[in-house]
């Protein structure tokens, strides 16, 4: 699946904002194109940065009737990805709400596929699953699943209506309901058993003494981009997204800093170490997380 050409559709559940897009964008072999709902592109310069991230926008009605037909817009250039063989993901419930069910689809996605189908365009659809055991938790067990890829023709479409769009979501909704975890928000127990995973007894106990040493060594980063974030994100199901790309952002930072430090008192080359070791205890201390 990773190594698909275009044109491909990636049809995808949507339960952790932009986090979603960064993780199926990181794993395929391709550049993937991706939508996000319009109102983030208010301020241009965040709009260049979302241009140059390959993510274009998609309107609601909730935010303002007035930019429906900028969509048009953004499904132009999306069959001209799907002309060059490109990749484009969407996430066919809408709107990201943390939790695990599969929810009611738009019609976007329906509305994209048939745009495609009508000019021409050999498109494919892949319907995907991605599943997180935590929204709030850093370093999370996140598990992505992927269903049959189907086409026109696998489904019963005389003309593009109506009828069609309830096809074709009926079509996307089994095969996506077979990729993502139902569980009931409090069923904790359930939703940990599911996403655990066994861990090596012998790697633990090598692994302990870095992981210690890991946790304290970026507490001064961590713990302040937490508390931020959830004091601005906190209630709202961006949070987690927010937390990982502040992190992304800012550690390169934090090495530099302890790079700084370490060769001012060091010397010699030392300060390479920060760049090796940090991320190496950073690594240990989520293999062992569990066991805190």
């Amino acid at each position: 699946m990773l190594s698909l050409n275009g044109p491909l559709l990636i049809a995808c559940n949507h339960p952790n904002s932009f986090l979603d897009a960064v993780i199926l964008a990181t794993i395929f072999k391709k550049p993937i194109y991706s939508l996000a709902r319009g109102d983030s592109f208010k301020n241009n310069f965040i709009s260049a940065i979302l241009d140059k991230l390959n993510i274009l926008p998609v309107y609601r009605i909730s935010e303002g009737a007035e930019n429906l037909n900028n969509n048009y817009d953004t499904f132009a250039k999306c069959r001209d990805i799907f002309r060059k063989n490109g990749i484009v993901l969407i996430f066919s419930e809408g709107l990201c709400i943390n939790e695990w069910k599969l929810r009611s689809l738009k019609k976007g996605t329906a509305r994209l596929a048939f745009s495609s189908w009508e000019d021409g365009i050999e498109l494919t659809i892949l319907p995907a699953g991605i599943n997180y055991h935590s929204f709030r938790s850093f370093g999370k067990n996140v598990e992505i699943n992927f269903g049959h890829p189907f086409k026109q023709q696998d489904i019963d479409i005389q003309k593009f209506d109506g009828y069609a769009v309830k096809n074709f979501n009926d079509k996307l909704k089994n095969e996506l309901i077979r990729l993502v975890h139902h569980f009931d928000s409090n069923d904790m127990e359930g939703i940990q058993n599911k996403f655990s995973v066994k861990q090596h007894s012998l790697q633990t106990k090598i692994l302990f003494i870095p992981s210690i040493v890991g946790k304290w060594i970026h507490a001064p980063l961590y713990m302040p981009i937490r508390s931020f974030c959830r004091k601005k994100a906190g209630n709202s199901d961006h949070y987690d997204s927010v937390l990982v790309g502040m992190l992304f952002v800012f550690y390169p930072i934090y090495l530099t800093v302890l790079a700084l430090i370490i060769y001012m008192t060091a010397g010699n080359w030392w300060w390479l170490s920060a760049y090796i070791l940090l991320p190496f205890l950073a690594w240990s201390y989520i293999q062992v997380k569990k066991d805190f």
